[in-house]
């Protein structure tokens, strides 16, 4: 490995390798072989539970996505821990104007949910009605109910990665990138391209509250429901059990114990996941927005089993939809919930394989707080493992690296529809992870060659203002956000400083956090 590493390094230093095209395929391989050794041999350093301000930069790295100038001043002027209390409360953190304008579009062509619902239904129902309609009428109709799904998508895509890049709440978009992909939904299932941005947001109101209220507000999220097909969860003998409402469904049941809270390893049994489907029963959409709730969410009392059950040795009294509700306070104060988000968390944050004291003591917290997100956090990133350099290396996800080199290289309004061109390369685009497990964020599924070649094409494309023709990108301030340089990163920008910005945005600094 070491062999191929300097290999690489000899390559992009000798000036016989002239094409930008021979340079970046050397610079791959430093990056593929370098990368996998240094965060097997990162050196043993005492651990401490005390922040130091010359780590501004690597805390940053984890409490956002990627340093810019404008936090390191502010964290510089306030200090590192008055900077962390403050994205604990994103409430009373003001928005960055340059998000304002972001912001602004996206509310004028946001439409509610159920009204994008009932438009779409208008014209499925114009479709049906008229069946002597031309191919160009029906092409124009089918082309209006594409373009409704399409502009939400591409309005709730485009505000997402707004945020990612210009929120002053870093943590809360963090936290919002943690908890969707922990609550996964995939937008090109039936109608959750409406509730999508509802559903996010639902998300990011909870990221730092308690995990109780976001569980239920995943749980009664049309998008969730559509998603893990809920809707058509009802009681075998019920009257409504008719077509595809017609029995139990135990998708969601499954994934709420299984990803949601429990974990795999949970302790629950088949006989548990039947009971919570039958306590789930009649969870719903209201389509028509005529008997449910203003978000879509409907109990139908009608489609639910009124009987006796137990659920993980508990008794459930017979109580329509409160039954669901008490399935989820069992759920969410149960130990091995407190362990599995603690778990996930640690791994998210600190490590592929976080030690296993530390996700100990982050469940006691959870445990103690009553799930408290903030209160978890907040030990977390006061653990002697958050600040040890034992711990100080996690690869980025495709979506991680992407979103800090626009911020660390603050590119100004960055073309976002080519951005997530980009993630579609990189297998990591925004909404259409299909599985409910949600992407990975370990190692192991993003670092490899083809993988490593893309990000330096990218980073190079970065460079060239595809992003956006009018961005420069300052170099002294790019290499000020991402903090310390390794001796071959160094060795590599003096021998070829016409490549010295492609260098760094490709550089393992720039690919671990």
């Amino acid at each position: 490995m070491n062999q191929n590493k300097n290999y690489g390094v000899y390559m992009i230093l000798n000036p016989q390798v002239q094409t930008m095209k021979q340079k970046l395929r050397c610079w791959a391989i430093i990056l593929v072989c370098g990368a996998m050794f240094w965060f097997s041999s990162i050196s043993n350093v005492q651990a401490s539970d005390r922040l130091s301000q010359s780590d501004s930069e690597y805390i940053l790295g984890r409490l956002s996505f990627g340093a810019t100038s404008e936090q390191l001043q502010a964290v510089k002027t306030k200090g590192i821990e008055a900077y962390i209390q403050e994205q604990l409360e994103p409430q009373n953190v003001p928005e960055s104007p340059a998000f304002t304008p972001y912001l602004e579009k996206f509310n004028s062509v946001y439409q509610k949910p159920l009204e994008l619902q009932r438009q779409y239904a208008a014209l499925n129902q114009q479709l049906k009605n008229n069946p002597n309609l031309s191919n160009s009428q029906i092409e124009k109709l089918e082309q209006k109910k594409n373009n409704l799904k399409q502009t939400a998508r591409d309005s709730a895509t485009e505000v997402h990665l707004a945020r990612a890049v210009y929120s002053s709440r870093q943590l809360q978009e963090v936290m919002v990138d943690f908890w969707f992909n922990h609550f996964n939904v995939f937008v090109n299932k039936g109608a959750i391209h409406f509730w999508l941005s509802d559903y996010e947001n639902k998300i990011r109101d909870r990221a730092l509250g308690n995990f109780r209220d976001l569980l239920e507000a995943t749980a009664t999220s049309p998008a969730m429901l559509i998603y893990l097909d809920n809707e058509l969860n009802t009681n075998p003998q019920s009257s409504s059990a008719k077509g595809k409402y017609s029995g139990l469904n135990e998708n969601y049941a499954r994934e709420l114990m299984e990803l949601h809270t429990l974990g795999i390893d949970g302790g629950y049994s088949q006989q548990d996941i039947i009971t919570l489907a039958r306590i789930l029963t009649g969870w719903t959409v209201d389509y028509n927005g005529k008997r449910g709730n203003e978000d879509g969410f409907f109990f139908n009392s009608q489609r639910h089993d009124p009987g006796e059950k137990v659920f993980l040795d508990r008794q459930i009294t017979a109580q329509g939809i409160e039954e669901g509700r008490q399935a989820l306070d069992i759920l969410a104060s149960h130990p091995a919930t407190a362990h599995f988000i603690s778990y996930k968390l640690a791994q998210y944050f600190v490590a592929d394989n976080p030690p296993a004291n530390l996700v100990d003591s982050l469940a006691q917290k959870f445990l103690t707080s009553n799930g408290n997100i903030k209160v978890v956090m907040d030990a977390l990133i006061h653990s002697p493992e958050f600040s040890s350099r034992d711990y100080q290396q996690k690869f980025k996800t495709p979506y991680q690296y992407l979103v800090s080199l626009v911020r660390m290289a603050e590119i100004d309004r960055p073309n976002f529809e080519r951005m997530q061109g980009m993630l579609r390369q990189l297998s990591m685009p925004v909404y259409l992870c299909v599985p409910p497990t949600g992407y990975k964020n370990t190692q192991d599924a993003w670092l490899n060659p083809q993988a490593m070649l893309q990000r330096i094409t990218f980073a190079s494309a970065i460079a060239n203002k595809r992003l956006n023709p009018d961005a420069e990108i300052e170099y002294p301030k790019l290499a000020s956000n991402i903090g310390e340089l390794s001796p071959q990163t160094k060795q590599a920008i003096t021998q070829s400083p016409n490549l010295r910005t492609v260098l760094i945005l490709g550089s393992p600094e720039a690919m671990y956090r």
